[in-house]
């Protein structure tokens, strides 16, 4: 049984039982009195729940509300005199009819039912305020979750584009060279092109499958590198069962090679993961070359890492990048659960 359905029951039941309450504090009066007095006010419930509150007040058209409510309670006064009480003998018992009353019975004979009707209508503005306040979360987090979905799709089509003009620039030099690893660093791109095709549009891979790309980007770089001793990749503890956000390291990478040839050529790269359980650290750490920034174009991929790793991992992430002795660093830590 849905929420909702069990929320209306335990209103109703409470007010039959306060209904039942008035129909033992009030024995002169006719038995259906206290019916008709429920049915009245569960109409006035649905009226206010299903027309008052969705047309008037949730279009923030208060002034119109309260007049409406003001108009229904006038009524709800007159059904109780000339209705409910009606004139002698329809409602009431002959003998008591009577009777004199308390100047204080008066007022609570009219008191009470506005009261009743009033706790109907307060009670059903609240659930209908309710639902449509837990409504617009639950909208919110679709608009947010499709927002997420939208930015780490466009995110991710950045990046391959970048990774290409990269690789491709690799290549070109070792043609342009006449190296004979040419036709090798073609091979290897087109296995890294397959693993961004096939594999890369999921949501999550196997880590092992991440680092055999990073591996494998790595050796297309050292192809093309002639003093390579520099450039290094160190992978430490087991990698097993975990899975990882699919091209989330390999921009910081990218740029390491990119800007850590000095002004002599010499290229300078060292890369560190370690593996702990579910836990991945990375490090990153090139040599501050001589080639000038592209300011319009040199922070694509970098940016773009920041933005995914931030909505994909949240709190679950560490990322410092900073410069230090003509050094550019990146320490990544990730929680992988």
């Amino acid at each position: 049984m849905s929420r909702k359905i069990l929320l209306h029951l335990g209103i109703w039941l409470t007010f039959i039982s306060l209904f039942i309450f008035e129909v033992y504090s009030s024995s002169d009066l006719f038995s259906m009195r206290p019916s008709l007095i429920l049915l009245f006010n569960l109409l006035l419930f649905y009226f206010n729940y299903s027309v008052l509150v969705p047309r008037l007040l949730l279009k923030k058209k208060i002034t119109h509300y309260i007049i409406s409510l003001l108009i229904i309670f006038i009524l709800i006064l007159i059904v109780q005199e000339f209705i409910f009480e009606g004139p002698p003998g329809k409602f009431r018992n002959p003998p008591d009819f009577d009777r004199p009353k308390p100047p204080i019975f008066n007022f609570l004979r009219f008191l009470f039912p506005l009261i009743m009707s009033l706790s109907f209508v307060v009670i059903g503005t609240t659930i209908r305020m309710y639902e449509q306040w837990n409504r617009s979360m639950v909208e919110e987090k679709e608009i947010e979750a499709f927002k997420t979905r939208t930015e780490l799709h466009y995110l991710k089509n950045q990046l391959s584009p970048h990774f290409l003009f990269n690789s491709l620039n690799s290549i070109y030099s070792l043609i342009y060279n006449k190296s004979e690893e040419a036709s090798e660093a073609v091979i290897m791109l087109s296995e890294l092109m397959r693993y961004m095709l096939y594999q890369a549009d999921k949501d999550f891979v196997a880590l092992t499958d991440e680092l055999n790309y990073m591996q494998n980007y790595v050796r297309l770089q050292r192809l093309r590198i002639a003093n390579n001793e520099n450039v290094t990749l160190n992978i430490h503890g087991a990698v097993t069962h975990q899975k990882i956000r699919p091209l989330l390291l390999i921009s910081f990478i990218e740029n390491a090679f990119k800007y850590g040839t000095d002004y002599k050529g010499n290229t300078q790269v060292r890369i560190v993961i370690h593996v702990t359980e579910n836990v991945l650290k990375f490090s990153c750490k090139n040599l501050i070359g001589s080639r000038k920034k592209d300011l319009n174009n040199s922070g694509i991929g970098l940016q773009n890492t920041r933005e995914r790793i931030k909505l994909l991992y949240g709190d679950k992430h560490t990322l410092n990048v900073y410069e230090e002795d003509s050094s550019f660093i990146v320490n990544l830590e990730l929680n992988l659960d």
